[in-house]
C-alpha cells in the first residue's frame, strides 16, 4: 500500500468515463472523431495543474507530458501510455456510472436496462471482490473502464509522484492516446517528440496479468464479381456476387478456425463484415495467430476455401487481398528482458503474485513496440469490456498505481 495516501482514481475515473469519447472505425480522420478531444484537453489541463509544464494535447488527440528526473543516475526513460477512446461496439453516451461499495456478492441488476446482469457465475472474478468497491454502468451504455481505468491510473500515479519528491526516479513521459479501439492508436504518434526508450501500456485485466505477447494480426478481403443481368430475363446469365459470398462464408470451418471454437494460443480467421451488390461483393476478415508465419498458412487456407466455392460459378472471379495490422510485440520485447523483468520486480514489491498470458488481442503496446518503444501491458481490472456488463474494481485500480511507483523506483535504483 502507499502509506497514507489518499488515492484520486477512483474520482478521476468517474470523472472520466462520463466524457464521450467513443472512436469510429469508418472515419477517415484522426482522431476518428474529435469529441476524444474533449478528454485530451482535460488530461493535458490537469497535468498541466500537476506541475507538468510541457504537458499538451495535440492537433490529432495525442497527449504527451513530462515528469522530470529527480536523480543524479543515468535512467532510461520510460513511458506510461493508456488510450481516451472507447469501443464503438457499445454506445459510450451519457455514461451514469455506479459505485458499489461493500460488494454483497449479489446479482447486480443494472437500473436503467434490468435485463442486464452481472454475476459471480458469468464473471468469476467478482468473487475476489466481495466486500470491496466495485463500478459498473447503468446498464444502457458501456462503463469505459477500457481504457479510462488505465488513464485514471497514470494520472494518480502523476498525483503521488509529484507530491513525494522523496521517490527517486529517472523521466517519466506520460502518453494518452486515441483511437486504440479502431486501430489507429498509434497513427499520428510522435515518438520522437515522446522521447522514451521503454514503454508500459496500462491496458489490461485482472489484477497480477503482466503481458508480453500479443497475437500478431492481418486483416484480408476476399472481393467477388459476378456477372450481372437484369434479373427478368437473368436465366443462365445471372451469377449473384452475394450468394458467392454466402457460400464461402457457409464453407468455413464449422469446429476450428473461428474465434468462437479457439482458445489459448490457437489463431483463427473471423469474417467481421459484408459489402456489395449482386455485382461485386466483398468479405472482411481479421487474421490471428501468436506465431507469425502462421499468418501465411491461415491465409492461404482461406484463399483456397475461396477459390473451390468460386470456381463452382462460371463468369465469377476474386481478388483476396492482405494488410498487414500488427505484430507479436514479444518479438521485440524479448531483446529488451530486463523491461518485463522490473515489471515483475515492481508486482512482488507491491505484494502481487504476476500472471503472466499471451493476449488474445492487441494493445498500442503491439505497435508501439515494433516502431521503437517495446511496451508490455499492465493491468487496470477492467472487466467485461466492450459491453453493458463492464465493471472495475477500485481496489486493482489502486493497486496498479502502487505497482507504477514501484516500478519508477525499480528502474532509478537499477541505473548506474
Amino acid at each position: 500500500m502507499l502509506e497514507n495516501y489518499q488515492h484520486s482514481v477512483t474520482e478521476r475515473f468517474l470523472q472520466y468515463v462520463q466524457i464521450d469519447t467513443q472512436s469510429n472505425p469508418h472515419s477517415n480522420t484522426h482522431p476518428t472523431t474529435e469529441k476524444q478531444k474533449n478528454l485530451s484537453n482535460l488530461l493535458a489541463n490537469q497535468l498541466q495543474s500537476l506541475g507538468l509544464k510541457d504537458a499538451m494535447a495535440d492537433e490529432y488527440g495525442y497527449v504527451y507530458a513530462t515528469i522530470p528526473s529527480n536523480t543524479n543516475k543515468q535512467v532510461p526513460i520510460i513511458c506510461f501510455c493508456s488510450h481516451v477512446d472507447t469501443a464503438p461496439d457499445c454506445s459510450g453516451t451519457n455514461v451514469k456510472p455506479i459505485v458499489h461499495k461493500n460488494y454483497s456478492g449479489d446479482d447486480i441488476i443494472l437500473p436503467d436496462d434490468n435485463t442486464q446482469i452481472i454475476s459471480t457465475k458469468d464473471y468469476p472474478y467478482l468473487k475476489d471482490h466481495i466486500g470491496k468497491t466495485i463500478i459498473t454502468a447503468s446498464g444502457n451504455t458501456l462503463l469505459g473502464a477500457d481504457d479510462k481505468a488505465g488513464v485514471a491510473i497514470i494520472m494518480d500515479m502523476v498525483q503521488y509522484i509529484t507530491t513525494h519528491p522523496e521517490i527517486k526516479h529517472g523521466t517519466i513521459k506520460i502518453l494518452f492516446t486515441p483511437d486504440e479501439e479502431v486501430g489507429q492508436g498509434t497513427a499520428k504518434v510522435d515518438l520522437k517528440k515522446l522521447g522514451a526508450d521503454f514503454g508500459y501500456t496500462l491496458d489490461g485485466g485482472e489484477l497480477g496479468t503482466l503481458e508480453d505477447e500479443t497475437f500478431s494480426a492481418d486483416a484480408a478481403t476476399i472481393t467477388v464479381n459476378g456477372v450481372i443481368a437484369h434479373p427478368g430475363y437473368a436465366k443462365n446469365k445471372l451469377v449473384n456476387a452475394l450468394k458467392i459470398v454466402g457460400e464461402i462464408l457457409a464453407a468455413l470451418p464449422k469446429e476450428e478456425f473461428s474465434p468462437e471454437t479457439t482458445e489459448g494460443r490457437q489463431g483463427f480467421v473471423h469474417p467481421t463484415g459484408i459489402d456489395g451488390i449482386a455485382e461485386k461483393a466483398s468479405i472482411s476478415f481479421i487474421v490471428r495467430d501468436f506465431v507469425t508465419s502462421k499468418l501465411v498458412e491461415h491465409e492461404a487456407r482461406l484463399k483456397q476455401i475461396a477459390e473451390n466455392v468460386v470456381a463452382k460459378h462460371k463468369g465469377a472471379t476474386m481478388q483476396f487481398d492482405v494488410q498487414e495490422q500488427y505484430r507479436n510485440m514479444k518479438e521485440v520485447l524479448d531483446k529488451y528482458p530486463q523491461v518485463v523483468a522490473f515489471a515483475e520486480e515492481a508486482y512482488t514489491r507491491s505484494n502481487i503474485s504476476v500472471v503472466n498470458e499471451p493476449i488474445r488481442g492487441g494493445t498500442d503496446g503491439s505497435r508501439l513496440s515494433f516502431m521503437g518503444l517495446p511496451s508490455p501491458n499492465i493491468f487496470t481490472g477492467m472487466q467485461a469490456i466492450h459491453s453493458k456488463k463492464e465493471w472495475v474494481g477500485v481496489s486493482d485500480m489502486e493497486k496498479a498505481v502502487e505497482v507504477l511507483v514501484n516500478l519508477v523506483k525499480v528502474w532509478e535504483e537499477k541505473s548506474n
